[in-house]
């Protein structure tokens, strides 16, 4: 009786190791090893995020794309940037200013209501990008510089080089 009960507890143990995940059910390459180390799910990329947005804004705009960014998108106020092509005007935001500032869309924009001036750095690029257009129509004119065949020209990473602050950057 007392072999009878320790086979039933014996094989009771073996069915439970088997069913368990690193147990005698699994091949040795199926095993979990005991000091495996679960990694927590991968972060998407500042790149990432900011190609979802442009991915679900080109979504909105389809046919509109090659229109004025003015006439297709609420609230553009830089004169240069509303007769730039709708598509354009996602690229130049996704490759130009948040790539050169290291940030994401929403560093500068309401999510859900890009054309919000709610945040302060929205307020900034607009001023800054007067400036970089001011810098690039004066660099045209100057004579004594030595030629370039691409011509003489500064955009955002120019001072920026990836980071939002461009006293803080390092060579």
């Amino acid at each position: 009786m007392k072999c009878t009960r320790i086979i039933r507890i014996v094989s009771g143990l073996a069915l439970a190791l088997m069913a368990w995940p690193g147990g005698a059910s699994r091949t040795q390459s199926q095993r979990v090893s005991p000091t495996a180390v679960v990694q927590a799910p991968k972060e998407p990329s500042i790149q990432e995020i900011n190609d979802a947005f442009v991915q679900q804004i080109s979504k909105q705009i389809v046919g509109h794309e090659q229109e004025p960014s003015g006439q297709v998108f609420k609230n553009i106020q830089v004169d240069f940037l509303k007769k730039v092509p709708a598509a354009r005007l996602l690229l130049i935001m996704n490759e130009g200013y948040s790539r050169a500032l290291g940030v994401t869309c929403k560093h500068c924009h309401i999510e859900g209501d890009f054309s919000r001036d709610d945040k302060r750095p929205k307020r900034c690029a607009r001023d800054m990008a007067l400036m970089h257009f001011d810098i690039n129509q004066r660099l045209a004119k100057m004579q004594n510089l030595a030629p370039n065949p691409n011509g003489h020209f500064i955009n955002c990473s120019t001072c920026h080089r990836g980071g939002i602050d461009p006293m803080r950057q390092s060579d």
